[in-house]
């Protein structure tokens, strides 16, 4: 099974953008106007090689030994361009001191340019050994990607894993949950060997609070084409969304620029964005906001464009019941071309993108980092029926509704002096 919520919450604004007739946002849109991504991919696969490793149910042999084997041959496929490394958990310490078997994750292979033969020399040494320190190992695989350097270009980790971490409190999710909320192009995508309930609830968490997938894995064809599929991801040129901190009041938003966003919103929160239209444009965005936890069954997204001065212009919501991972809703605000200062110049406005969420959760649940938000913005030249969506709210539907009732009101009378004429030919008759 295959559950990705960042391809949700895309497909979602995906959606919405295509209702509201947004353009397609391109990677210079979303980030640097002039320049395209320069650093190279980074990959760094993190593979679990704790004691039950050694267990003998996948295609007659050893987890162990399925896991080098698709090792192998990835490294085999792997693209130039991407620079891969190897982290692996629980291989060298076989003792029970806790303390001790929670620190064991080491660095086999550092993330660069990738020498095959080196790497596949590396893997063949491993042996199932000890415990199973999935928080930490994802800690340090974010260190070796050098997440806090501030460089562009996709950086993925690739956690695969028989079981559930053995360390807590440190939870996993919440680990992922982290590393998610500072904003960077870091995907963690997670596969599980065999796995039962508890370990695929946790690779499901763990993948999910950073927009990755989960992949249950029966059979060694099934991982190898798997990795694969991930590393090969990396090289694909992607929309990174820019990340971007909403004001808890208008007048303190940042202002940004048609492109795709990405924020964390509390539960309950307003959040605060400015966008300048000038006349004769339109503005269009749509926003989505994902539960990466559990919330209660009710809820709601509400996304306002409003003047400086809080008045509202337009709006769009969208609520819903029960267990949804994604919800999106959207809104188009045309500016007449008719709107200008006193010397009959344009005059820009500076309208104000206020985004809500109705969503709650048990006490049970941390409500850090909050939820994560992508809001998409556009702003293009207004279509010529601009002064009737304005008026009407309808656009060129107002036409077809007007002729709909001419119609109707002909037809009407038509039919009467038919009616009538009918009558008069029977009493003549």
């Amino acid at each position: 099974m295959i559950i990705s919520r960042r391809w949700a919450t895309r497909t979602c604004v995906l959606v919405a953008a295509l209702t509201l007739g947004l353009q397609p946002v391109t990677a210079s849109a979303a980030g640097n106007p002039d320049e395209q991504p320069t650093t190279a991919p980074k990959v760094e696969l993190v593979l679990d090689v704790s004691g039950s490793m050694r267990t003998r149910d996948i295609d007659g042999g050893t987890r162990m030994a399925a896991a080098k084997q698709a090792f192998n041959e990835v490294l085999d496929a792997t693209p130039k361009e991407v620079e891969l490394g190897i982290r692996t958990l629980g291989a060298n310490y076989p003792g029970e001191n806790r303390q001790v078997g929670c620190k064991d994750t080491a660095q086999l292979y550092p993330v660069g340019p990738l020498d095959r033969t080196e790497a596949k020399t590396a893997v063949a040494t491993l042996s199932p050994t000890g415990w199973t320190p999935i928080g930490p190992a994802l800690l340090k695989a974010a260190d070796d990607l050098n997440i806090d350097a501030g460089a562009d270009g996709q950086r993925r980790i690739v956690l695969i894993s028989d079981g559930e971490d053995t360390c807590q409190p440190l939870d996993p999710c919440e680990v992922a949950r982290d590393i998610a909320a500072k904003g960077i192009n870091l995907t963690i995508d997670t596969l599980g060997l065999v796995p039962d309930a508890k370990t695929r609830a946790q690779l499901s968490c763990i993948a999910g609070a950073t927009g990755g997938t989960y992949t249950s894995v029966q059979h060694t064809a099934e991982l190898t084409d798997r990795v694969g599929q991930l590393v090969d991801r990396a090289a694909d040129p992607v929309v990174n969304p820019v990340a971007v901190e909403g004001a808890g009041q208008c007048a303190d938003a940042p202002e940004i620029k048609p492109g795709l966003y990405t924020d964390r919103e509390q539960f309950g929160e307003h959040r605060y964005y400015r966008v300048a239209v000038d006349p004769g444009q339109e503005l269009r965005a749509s926003v989505s906001v994902a539960a990466d936890r559990a919330v209660d069954r009710d809820y709601g997204v509400l996304l306002r464009a409003v003047t400086g001065h809080g008045r509202e212009i337009v709006r769009g919501s969208e609520a819903g019941d029960g267990r949804t991972d994604v919800i999106s809703t959207g809104l188009r605000y045309p500016k007449p071309a008719a709107d200008t200062n006193e010397d009959g110049s344009p005059r820009t406005e500076t309208v104000c993108l206020q985004v809500s969420n109705s969503y709650s959760a048990p006490a049970s649940v941390k409500r850090t980092p909050g939820l994560p938000v992508e809001l998409t913005v556009d702003v293009v030249d207004a279509p010529s029926a601009a002064s009737d969506v304005a008026a009407f709210g309808l656009g060129r539907g107002w036409w077809l509704l007007g002729a709909l009732v001419l119609t109707g009101f002909l037809a009407g009378l038509l039919w009467g002096w038919i009616s009538r004429w009918r009558v008069a030919v029977w009493r003549t008759n």
